[in-house]
């Protein structure tokens, strides 16, 4: 398949996606709408994670941090200075991005495991301060009685579940298309470079750093928004809303999807929030046990993540194709099986983005 024809193949798969979700609030009832809407935040901040983990090469378990920080400070606006969508988008983007460029000295100097155990401690401090900063944030006891918002000003309230997804649905969509455009830049390899060799990147001049803490503060930024989505999509807030479950639940959901995958890490953890609210239903109290054989089955068959995998394959499959549809080099004396020995192709190693 040529490289044309897979990218329209790519862009009907998202249109019909798209098309799909748009349709879900007439096909389902108000509360699968709901968990839907909330389903689509979770991606988001997923997106976060990918972008850092999968991209930039910064593992992360603390994205619940500049999420709670962007739903705190949307939540705040909405109560007592603006309702409209927009204003509370930008702010939880800015909480979130400012909360991440704190962070930076803590994060962007550590590699692998280490960044995996602070941003684990930035998470949980940030709960603990959320449970206990009453005044701001309501404690245990959280933030509720949201008003409905209006998406921009001018336009009636959001005063369904229905109308909410939607909502939901366009940022969101809005916010992956943003992210994708930037990583198909120069920008977008240069975090690539410094994920596959870092010492080179330093070797050839380039401020590694100053890459890696524009990419953090650019992952805080998106699950800002996504914090901001939450307050939209279920109206209150609560600390449990950040734990440490939602923490390994989107990672999880990453490495599932595939981590250098912007859509994979959206379906991966859709996929598990399937698998934990759904599924599990059939099984109650064993969610943690079909979770982690999900994750055993994932590894096994897709080591790369779906979405790797899948390129992968295709990546073998165009390369038999083309090796097929090259002439003979074998010379006009010698016999069948006396050519020259074919040089076997080297193992791709795909970077999915879509």
């Amino acid at each position: 398949m040529s490289s044309a024809r897979r990218r329209r193949l790519v862009q009907a798969t998202a249109v019909g996606v798209l098309a799909l979700a748009v349709a879900v609030p007439w096909l389902t009832d108000p509360y699968t709408t709901s968990l839907l809407a909330r389903t689509l935040v979770l991606g988001l901040v997923g997106v976060s994670v990918a972008l850092l983990t999968g991209v930039a090469g910064l593992p992360t378990l603390g994205q619940t941090g500049p999420y709670a920080a962007g739903a705190y400070a949307g939540a705040l606006v909405g109560l007592h200075v603006s309702s409209v969508g927009v204003v509370q988008v930008l702010t939880g983007a800015a909480a979130g991005a400012l909360f991440a460029a704190l962070a930076v000295p803590l994060v962007v100097y550590a590699r692998g495991v280490v960044v995996l155990m602070i941003t684990l401690a930035i998470g949980e401090l940030t709960v603990t301060a959320a449970s206990r900063w009453r005044s701001v944030t309501g404690g245990s006891d959280g933030l509720a009685g949201m008003p409905a918002i209006q998406p921009v000003w001018g336009m009636g309230v959001l005063d369904s579940d229905r109308a909410r997804y939607l909502y939901t649905l366009v940022v969101v969509s809005v916010v992956v298309a943003i992210v994708l455009m930037v990583l198909r830049t120069p920008a977008g390899l240069l975090l690539r470079a410094t994920r596959d060799d870092e010492a080179r990147m330093r070797a050839s001049g380039h401020p590694v750093t100053g890459y890696l803490a524009t990419a953090f503060v650019a992952g805080g930024a998106v699950a800002g928004v996504a914090g901001s989505l939450l307050v939209t999509a279920q109206q209150y807030l609560s600390p449990a809303d950040f734990g440490f479950d939602v923490s390994a639940l989107l990672l999880l959901g990453v490495v599932i999807g595939g981590a250098t995958s912007i859509g994979g890490a959206i379906a991966g953890t859709a996929l598990v929030i399937a698998v934990r609210d759904w599924v599990s239903g059939q099984l109650p109290g064993h969610a943690p046990l079909l979770l982690g054989g999900l994750f055993v089955l994932t590894a096994y068959l897709f080591p790369r993540g779906v979405a790797g995998s899948a390129a992968g394959i295709a990546t073998l499959l165009r390369s038999r194709a083309r090796n097929r549809s090259q002439p003979d080099e074998r010379g006009p004396d010698r016999p069948p099986g006396e050519g020259p020995t074919p040089t076997a192709p080297a193992q791709a190693r795909p970077e999915v983005v879509g």
